[in-house]
């Protein structure tokens, strides 16, 4: 009765959606960083939100938009996005930049300027997929020097190891040979070992192998 009663005292359509269903997911999830962004910017009005957020690919109602500032200027608690799983913020870090959607940009801006880890981390994930890709091994040391600079253990064991090799990895990130070859025939032996349970005598593999 009491439940009856409140949803009947509801002074706003807004104020109906309490409970299990404010934790389903929302096509207006991933442009949630984004009105907040705005909102701390000053800019409260949510038609002009709604207008801002639809070129950026939000299929969602006005209403919707409306809801959720409302739910921001009468909540006693500051209302936000919720934070993204930590699958998704590994994938935008190790992703070009250019290959993110602007929502995506957005929702990866607002992680690095709440946690001065996860910005720390992009730049040297950043700085190294250059290093890798533009053939820079030159700036290895560099690299590894500033990785020191900052606290992050995980980072710290790969720079240790690298170090205990850095000739050869210099030499990885900086000529035009790899292994791949090698390693691409190394997999096909072992794919066709497999295939016969273990069981193949090397003169019984060199034949599949010519014969392949």
């Amino acid at each position: 009765m009491a439940h009856c009663q409140r949803l009947a005292d509801a002074p706003t359509p807004e104020e109906l959606f309490t409970g299990q269903w404010q934790n389903r997911p929302s096509v207006l999830d991933e442009y949630k960083p984004y009105l907040d962004d705005r909102w701390n910017d000053g800019c409260t009005n949510a038609w002009r939100l709604w207008e801002e957020i639809v070129p950026l690919g939000y299929k969602g109602s006005y209403q919707r938009v409306r809801a959720y500032l409302h739910k921001k200027r009468t909540s006693p608690r500051p209302v936000t996005a919720r934070p993204p799983s930590p699958r998704a913020v590994a994938g935008w870090i190790l992703r070009r930049p250019e290959n993110l959607t602007e929502t995506e940009t957005l929702q990866l801006k607002a992680v690095r300027a709440h946690c001065p880890e996860l910005d720390a981390l992009t730049r040297h994930v950043r700085s190294f997929a250059t290093m890798l890709t533009d053939r820079q091994g030159q700036h290895l040391p560099d690299w590894l020097d500033a990785v020191r600079q900052d606290d992050l253990p995980s980072l710290h064991t790969l720079a240790a190891g690298i170090d205990r090799d850095r000739a050869a990895v210099i030499a990885g990130l900086t000529l035009p040979w790899n292994s791949g070859v090698v390693e691409g025939h190394v997999n096909r032996l072992k794919m066709l070992k497999r295939q016969m349970f273990g069981r193949a005598g090397f003169h019984l593999l060199r034949k599949r192998v010519l014969l392949a």
